[in-house]
Formats: C-alpha cells, structure tokens, sequence
C-alpha cells in the first residue's frame, strides 16, 4: 500500500507490485476552521507549519515579497538562522494539538515550499481548517490536491500564495472531510485480501 499515485507509479516503474492505494487522513474535529482575530498580525497571514530545516525549502517561502505577515510554526536546526535572517517574520516555535489548531485557522493561506515531501499532512490539516494552498507542482502537493479548487500550484511560490487568498475557505473544509482518517481506515480495510487456512 502507497500514500500517493506518484509513489506508486515510481515503485511500479521499479518493479514492485502489485500496489494499492491508501491515503492518509485528517482530523476534522481538532482541525476545523474557527475564528482567528486573536491573531496579532498584518493581514493577508501567511503561514508555513513543519520542521525548520534545509530540507523543507523554507527560505523559499521567508524570502517571498508578500504583503501582510509570515507566521512559521515549527522548530529545527534552521529554526534560529532563519530566524535572524529573517526578523521581520513571526516565529513562534513547535505547537500541538488545539493550539496548532488554533494557527491553521487563524491563517489566510499555508505556504507549504518543499520540493521533496512525498505527502504532506500539513496540506491537509490547513486545507480541514478551511485554510487554502500554496506549493510548488511537484509530488506531494500535486498528489493531494491535484486539480481541486483549494489551493495554487505554481512555479511562482509568491504567485501561488497570492493567489490561494481568493480561494474559498468553504471548498477546503469540504475537500478535507473527504479524506477523513475513517476514510483512511474504510480505504485500507477495502485493500486487505483474505488468507486461505493452512
């Protein structure tokens, strides 16, 4: 079982197989939207959730000309760098649970900059706060939403995030209770085969 076409395209071009699909899930009741004027910051929130690392392509994101505010919520190796580097974005360190929560909805659009996650749980977490998309059109991003209208794929990050602000935080709440973990669970059972008795 893979999380995504793209993994099971490339292990199927490797030989492997055979394959089933089996998506990951969101959920909907911690991650939903709610309101987010306690947040403190000019308006359009941009915000990038995951661990602060080189991997992640953060800077990608720090270093886009955007208006509003840059929120990162997270902590990594890169955490104070990029901190420093870049004062004038709001890092408020890792966050869990109900406060984490609380970030994904009081945003205006995730930036989600890497080129190399193969899923992203962070996509759907802020798309089931009903928060809209900006990525890059690569593996992972594309696996997720695809063609859906909650998010902006674009080679142009800055383009992307500019344009998740006009998509409507409705069709991602409802893009993120199809894919609920029981629909995750309801999948994999679905690809389970019975084994005959010795």
């Amino acid at each position: 079982m893979v999380a995504t076409e793209t993994l099971a395209a490339e292990l199927a071009a490797r030989g492997f197989g055979p394959l089933a699909l089996w998506g990951r899930g969101v959920d909907i009741d911690l991650f939903r939207p709610r309101p987010g004027d306690w947040l403190d910051l000019p308006r359009p929130a941009f915000l990038h959730v995951g661990r602060i690392a080189v991997e992640k392509n953060i800077e990608a994101f720090l270093r886009l000309d955007l208006p509003g505010s840059k929120l990162v919520v997270g902590d990594g190796p890169e955490h104070r760098r990029l901190e420093r580097r870049y004062p004038e974005a709001r890092f408020v360190g890792a966050k869990t649970g109900d406060d984490l929560a609380r970030h994904y909805a009081a945003a205006d659009a995730l930036v989600f900059p890497s080129l190399t996650d193969t899923f992203g749980n962070m996509v759907l977490e802020a798309l089931a706060a009903g928060v809209p998309v900006a990525a890059f059109p690569v593996p992972g991003p594309r696996d997720v939403i695809g063609a859906a209208p909650v998010g902006v794929l674009d080679h142009d990050l800055r383009r992307a995030a500019l344009g998740a602000l006009a998509v409507p935080r409705a069709a991602c709440r409802a893009f993120a209770m199809e894919r609920t973990w029981r629909t995750s669970a309801r999948q994999f059972l679905a690809n389970l085969a019975p084994v005959a008795p010795r």
